[in-house]
């Protein structure tokens, strides 16, 4: 029960000294900050359709080049924050970047850190510090904050990849900015995916004084990830979903500092229900199709779709007639340093 008292109650001249003051009585809006028992989600579901979507972004192909955009993006607006919010949950921004064949994105670091999944087209790389990293559907790729990267388009087809960033925390921050520079000289060789991690338990062999590198793989690629869940799942027990964390190789920890990924395959047929979990997701389908019901709102989804959750949600999930596999992106890591990340089964 609600004891606090309104600010109503006070006088209207004694409301008015203190805004004058720049002050402000906390007992009247304590619960808007400390709800009892969970937070209040400003964060709605939503989900974003591919299909509806790429026209809108071959669209723009033709509208703006894309040295005049920098990075061609149409960002995915939480609806709870209205027309324009540069945020799909309360930390996490994703938008979805189309490259043509033959164009570049120039060069430039920030101090938010980003991943890419591909969602379709081949052809198409990105150069972080100098390391070229292959894009092909359904990988993973790390831009983490203060690394340089560029991206470049060889192939013959449109290559659109969805972007996941903690832009909003550092935009809260106050600490959200980029430098530009000229394109990068990508090193002479496959990227770290292909040389030194390619097996799980194995690292390269370094002298004690070898500094290992704080991003030692940028590049998950997803074949090897799908087949990881699938030789997971073989050994659970029928129906159970898999899920798998992308990590960092050399520490075991979460592959950026702030931002969770985690692959997950959902058998067929089967209504899965979630852990409420106090961190935000965006779920994107890589592959099948099926349904999910986050917070009374029901989503049909395919491959390529995106969907998401806020804080504490009521999550079930169904795939169809064949496995479906989803990347969940998450503020999890965030939360964790925090000393805040909690799950409930109820």
């Amino acid at each position: 029960m609600n004891t606090l008292g309104t600010m109503e109650e006070l006088p209207l001249d004694y409301r008015k000294t203190l805004e004058d003051e720049h002050l402000a009585p906390l007992w009247p809006m304590l619960r808007d900050v400390l709800p009892h028992d969970a937070p209040r989600a400003l964060t709605r579901p939503c989900l974003w359709a591919y299909q509806r979507i790429r026209p809108l972004l071959l669209r723009a192909g033709e509208l703006t080049p894309v040295a005049k955009a920098e990075r061609r993006v149409l960002v995915l607006c939480d609806p709870g924050r209205g027309a324009g919010a540069m945020q799909a949950t309360s930390v996490i921004y994703c938008g979805l970047q189309l490259l043509l064949p033959g164009e570049v994105a120039p060069a430039h670091r920030h101090t938010p850190s980003a991943a890419r999944i591909v969602v379709e087209g081949e052809g198409a790389y990105t150069v972080v510090e100098g390391e070229k990293c292959p894009m092909l559907p359904g990988d993973l790729i790390l831009t983490p904050g203060g690394t340089w990267h560029d991206h470049g388009h060889e192939g013959a087809t449109p290559v659109v990849w969805l972007d996941a960033l903690d832009l909003p925390l550092f935009v809260y921050l106050e600490g959200s900015y980029a430098k530009e520079r000229a394109l990068q000289t990508p090193d002479d060789r496959p990227d770290a995916s292909q040389v030194e991690y390619t097996a799980a338990g194995l690292l390269p062999a370094r002298p004690p004084e070898s500094a290992v590198p704080r991003y030692p793989l940028l590049r998950y690629p997803w074949q090897r990830t799908r087949r990881a869940l699938q030789q997971a799942g073989a050994s659970l027990p029928n129906g159970q979903p898999v899920e798998l964390d992308y990590v960092n190789p050399e520490t075991g920890g979460s592959c950026l500092p702030t931002l969770g990924f985690t692959a997950v395959m959902l058998p067929p047929d089967k209504r899965l229900r979630t852990p409420k979990r106090s961190s935000s997701a965006v779920f994107h389908v890589v592959e099948g199709e099926g349904q999910s019901t986050v917070n009374g709102e029901h989503f049909a989804w395919h491959a390529a779709d995106t969907f998401s959750a806020p804080a504490f949600a009521d999550i079930e999930h169904e795939a169809s007639a064949e496995p479906a596999f989803l990347v969940r992106i998450h503020d999890a890591p965030l939360q964790q340093k925090l000393g805040f990340y909690e799950e409930r089964t109820s």
